[in-house]
């Protein structure tokens, strides 16, 4: 997608890239060629930028790995920001043992990652908003996952998040990214090269102008608010899980009008979105059986816990591979 700005990994420009795994399905943005060249084994590993999904959406449809670590903790020097709040960079690759790896060589820094015991880890769960609308064949790999964790042992902790459901409110305006996103482009839509901007984009962009000062700093306000609800309502969590995107990959023939690219642009990023506003950090690893179409289980934590996440991804996908 241009400027890292969809879920879904439209290009109009140089053409849409599709998922290896099922015919005619978009592989999901905005990293939709990086996750398609990893997918194809023509790169052991894909480099992405992820403000509200963008290396997890194109991860869980492509069949692939997909870690956005920490923010700050790769460096963004050298790319071109979409929201600077909410960006991060991280790498998709075909298993988690990869994931660490290229974590290490982008950020310089050597996590302990020890794969832990499934036995006695403490899984958390909210059923608010992360699991609305979802797929039956998402909904089904959950739950097959969960139950399988919970047979080798693991606590899975169901918890009640109800200020998730403010989200949409807070983000009705375009939220931190369109106001971020305005800020970066704004000399460019403003002059004679907004008519070479992918329409779609443009218009998302657009959406930051209305956006003033005191709107923005009162969605700083409650993003502080929200992380500091997460914190406390995960407790000693190991992880949080939850499917990492709502819907298997869409038909690229179902989104060719903007009513239906717009919808499921907003689906697409429910989850993933989540954990960026809440300044986290998150794993997403294959989780459908064979014959399934993909889809994304989503590990995630806190700022920081980029080494728990990636250990206990680890453990579960060690559990998973086992049995998909």
């Amino acid at each position: 997608s241009e400027f890292a700005f969809s879920g879904l990994g439209l290009n109009p420009h140089y053409g849409t890239p599709l998922t290896p795994c099922a015919e005619q399905r978009i592989a999901g943005g905005s990293s939709s060629g990086a996750a398609v060249s990893v997918a194809l084994e023509m790169a052991v590993a894909g480099l992405g930028t992820d403000t509200g999904g963008s290396i997890r959406i194109p991860a869980a449809f492509c069949n692939l790995t997909g870690f956005k670590p920490s923010a700050s903790r790769v460096p963004l020097t050298g790319t071109f920001p979409l929201a600077p709040s909410l960006d991060s960079i991280g790498a998709l690759t075909r298993s988690v043992a990869d994931s660490i790896l290229l974590d290490r060589i982008l950020s310089g820094e050597q996590l302990a990652t020890p794969m832990p015991s499934l036995a006695g880890l403490r899984l958390a769960v909210t059923r608010d908003f992360v699991l609305d609308q979802l797929d039956e064949t998402v909904a089904v790999a959950f739950e097959r996952s969960l139950g399988l964790l919970a047979e080798a042992g693991a606590s899975i902790r169901w918890f009640d998040f109800p200020e998730l459901h403010q989200l949409p409110r807070i983000n009705a305006a375009g939220g931190l990214t369109a106001a971020e996103a305005w800020h970066g482009h704004r000399q460019w839509l403003e002059g004679d090269d907004a008519q070479q901007y992918d329409a779609r984009v443009a218009q998302r962009i657009r959406r930051g102008a209305a956006i003033g000062a005191a709107d923005y700093l009162d969605t700083q306000a409650e993003r502080q608010r929200l992380i500091a609800i997460a914190r406390e309502r995960l407790g000693d969590a190991d992880a949080w899980l939850m499917p990492s995107v709502a819907v298997v990959p869409p038909k690229l023939a179902d989104l060719a009008t903007d009513e239906s690219f717009f919808a499921a642009n907003g689906l697409v990023l429910r989850n993933t979105s989540v954990i960026n506003f809440l300044d986290g950090c998150a794993l997403s690893l294959p989780c459908q059986l064979a014959e399934e179409l993909p889809v994304g289980l989503s590990i995630a934590g806190l700022h920081g816990q980029d080494a728990r996440v990636l250990q206990v991804s680890r453990a579960v996908e060690a559990l998973l591979r086992g049995v998909a």
